[in-house]
Formats: C-alpha cells, sequence, structure tokens
C-alpha cells in the first residue's frame, strides 16, 4: 500500500506539473493582436488609414534638381557661371469626415541647396473644415485663377503674390453643384513678396495694423473648360487689382488659356506695384496653349505682355521618362522696354515626384 500511494502520489504531482507548464506555454505563445494599414480610397489614390483611427493621410513630395544658363529672365543680368539647386519637397496631407464636412490638414516643405547655400521652408501649412480655411499658403489670388501656365518661368510677368511665398489667410470657399463656386478671404501678406522695376524699387506687403488685404473670386467650371475671376483690396495703398481667365479644352490632347489683369493707381514713377498687381502697368496679359505630343511628351508655350512695355515668352517639353520621373527642358525669352535688355535663358529640370 505504501509504495502503491507513492507511484500514485507521483502521478500526480508530475501531471499537474506538466499541465502548468503547457498552460503557460499557451500564454507566453500567444501572439499580440496586429492591426494592419487599410487603404483608403475615399480622397483617392496614395491615401492611407493612420492605425488605431478613422483619418487618412497621403505622403508625398518630389525631389528636383535644376541648371539654368544664360540671363536671368526678371533682371536681365548675364551669369557667368551655372545657376543650380536641388530641392527636396515632403507633403502631408491628413482627411476625416465629422458632422461639418471633411476635416483636412495639409504641410509642405522646402528643402533646397541653391549655388551652394542651404535654405528650408514652409509655404504651405493649412486647416480646412467645411469650406474654412485657416494658416498659411500662397495667396488665392495667385491660386483661385490656377496660377498661370504649365511653365517653369510662368511669372517673369508676374500675375500676382508669388506662388512660392506664404500669406497667413482666413479664407472661405463654397462650391455649388452645378460647377459654381465662390471665395472670400482676409490675407495678411507677406515679407518676401516685392514689387520692383528697373530702378530697384521694392516694397514691404506685411499689414502694419489690424486691417487685412481683402480676396474674393467667383468660379464656373464644366467639361468644355472653365471662367475663374479674382479680385484683390490692398489694404496698405489702399488700392485693387483684378484677373480673369478663360480656360478652353478643345480635345483630350489640347487645352489652351486666356488671363488679363488690371490695377488700379499704377505709378511708373516709383515702379512700385499694389500687393496683388505686381505687374508693370495698369494692365497685362497671359496666354498659353499644352498639346500632347505623345503618351510621354507634352508641349507647353506662354506668352505675356504688361503695359509697361515688356513681353516675356517660354516654351518647354514635359518628357515623362519612366512613370514619376520628368524631364522639363525649358527656352525663356523676354523684352524689356527699358535697361534690361532681352535676356535669354536656358533651363533644364529633372523630377522625381513619389
Amino acid at each position: 500500500m505504501g509504495i502503491k500511494t507513492f507511484l500514485i502520489g507521483s502521478s500526480a504531482v508530475i501531471f499537474s506539473a506538466s499541465s502548468a507548464h503547457a498552460a503557460d506555454a499557451v500564454v507566453v505563445a500567444e501572439p499580440e493582436p496586429v492591426e494592419y494599414v487599410r487603404v483608403c480610397d475615399t480622397y483617392g489614390a496614395g491615401f492611407f488609414y493612420i492605425p488605431g483611427t478613422e483619418t487618412c493621410l497621403k505622403i508625398g513630395g518630389y525631389l528636383r534638381y535644376d541648371v539654368r544658363g544664360g540671363d536671368d529672365p526678371l533682371t536681365g543680368v548675364k551669369r557667368d557661371s551655372w545657376y543650380k539647386r536641388t530641392r527636396a519637397s515632403l507633403r502631408f496631407d491628413a482627411r476625416s469626415e465629422t458632422e461639418l464636412g471633411t476635416l483636412r490638414s495639409y504641410i509642405e516643405t522646402y528643402f533646397q541647396y541653391t549655388n551652394g547655400s542651404n535654405n528650408a521652408y514652409i509655404p504651405k501649412a493649412y486647416i480646412e473644415l467645411g469650406g474654412f480655411r485657416v494658416g498659411a499658403v500662397d495667396s488665392q489670388f495667385t491660386s483661385w485663377t490656377n496660377y498661370a501656365g504649365d511653365i517653369i518661368n510662368d511669372n517673369v510677368i508676374a500675375y500676382g503674390p508669388d506662388k512660392d511665398t506664404a500669406t497667413n489667410q482666413i479664407s472661405y470657399t463654397f462650391k455649388g453643384g452645378n460647377g459654381f463656386s465662390a471665395m472670400l478671404g482676409f490675407e495678411q501678406g507677406s515679407t518676401s513678396d516685392f514689387g520692383y522695376n528697373d530702378q530697384g524699387h521694392t516694397k514691404n506687403y506685411l499689414i502694419d495694423d489690424y486691417t487685412p488685404h481683402i480676396v474674393g473670386g467667383l468660379k464656373f467650371e464644366q467639361g468644355w473648360g472653365k471662367l475663374s475671376g479674382v479680385v484683390g483690396y490692398d489694404a496698405l495703398d489702399e488700392v485693387w487689382a483684378g484677373k480673369v481667365r478663360l480656360d478652353v479644352k478643345f480635345s483630350n490632347t489640347v487645352s489652351a488659356f486666356l488671363m488679363g489683369g488690371y490695377q488700379s493707381d499704377w505709378d511708373k514713377s516709383t515702379g512700385v506695384n499694389n500687393y496683388y498687381a505686381n505687374w508693370e502697368g495698369d494692365y497685362a496679359i497671359w496666354a498659353g496653349l499644352s498639346a500632347k505630343l505623345s503618351d510621354k511628351a507634352t508641349l507647353n508655350g506662354q506668352v505675356a505682355y504688361e503695359e509697361y512695355g515688356n513681353v516675356s515668352a517660354a516654351l518647354n517639353v514635359r518628357y515623362k521618362l519612366v512613370p514619376g520621373f520628368d524631364i522639363i527642358p525649358e527656352v525663356t525669352y523676354t523684352s524689356y522696354d527699358d535697361n534690361r535688355g532681352d535676356p535669354v535663358e536656358g533651363r533644364l529640370r529633372l523630377q522625381r515626384n513619389f
């Protein structure tokens, strides 16, 4: 009986120990829950859900290498060497749906190395909700009419505050269901947007009191193209400027635009423009054409004229060597009615988009 009792007891101890060890093994081997990244197709390609949230995020940007030779198209100064710039841009676009509409935050950064000098800045950082926008971004006077043509040197004869220079702003955009939209905005201006002429006059356009610059626009868009207009009031000098643009799609491969601008109280003696109209003269005209030559190559051209007597023309070919990589050779010719002469610049841009 003693031996039998001992054997039974030993078996029970061994079985209990084995069971406990097996239970421990199961707990240790249990994998942690994993939440895989989900594709968000609500806002287009490239968006994904941030894990654990209902916010969709898109990360993109480009890496660009520019080489320029010849004359500076803005000043007419003859270059003695190559002008080179490498720029890296990162963009973060986060969106989610709320009871007030789409909530969006957008950030774009520039890191660039120009002729041996480093520079970094944020040209765009803003929040949008239900048509309202607050933050820093290029002026609505420039962007509402979609800038100018698909040309690198599209602003030799400028059509508004510089497209790479941000202004703090508050704006509201109403979008109708029939292609109609309207916009009203209040802007702070910028310390780096300057009017200039051959005499070198410059001006700071940052407001100096509580009265903001004011900009408003209307737009009508259909399958054939669109018609847009924008008006800006410079609160510093109490002057205004306006632009009207017509875009026409002739076919799936050919499109064109015509845009005209007018400003009040242009003063030729000082050469200083108002914040919204940095062309020289009461009026200016821009026209452009885009034609797709093949699946990879698109020809773009633009010509512009301002009342001061200056004419600028540019022509390029945007060639998609492989998906995501563009090669753009461009030639710009400008004829100035002053001592800047007739500068000619050649440029080559290599850009990897992602």
